[in-house]
């Protein structure tokens, strides 16, 4: 059974920057694809509207936020793409240090 996750995260407020972003979209890093797939995530899909992104991942019942975090810490190319992103992302107002993608709190589903 596969559980969805939506998290929110802001870009630099700068049309270039924000290009360089979609370009590196454009072309994820192999690395970095097969990190997301080996954690358990089954699909991902990253929104963007002005500066604000929305990812929409659907996981497996392996997934775990902790572990993913674990396993990208030990790779050093996942690393090097996240300093990369982080030069073009910026924090939401209500993020604690150091945090990037924030999990939003879904309060309503058509079917429930």
């Amino acid at each position: 059974m596969s559980r969805r996750y939506c998290l929110a995260l802001d870009l630099q407020d700068d049309p270039q920057l924000i290009a360089e972003y979609r370009r590196h979209h454009e072309h994820v890093w192999p690395e970095v694809t097969r990190s997301i797939r080996d954690s358990g995530i089954e699909d991902m899909e990253i929104y963007l509207l002005g500066t604000r992104l929305f990812m929409i991942m659907e996981v497996s019942d392996r997934f775990s936020f902790d572990a993913k975090f674990e396993t990208d810490r030990d790779n050093p190319k996942v690393q090097e793409w996240e300093r990369l992103m982080w030069k073009l992302q910026r924090p939401l107002p209500q993020a604690k240090a150091g945090e990037k993608w924030i999990l939003m709190e879904r309060i309503f589903k058509l079917d429930e």
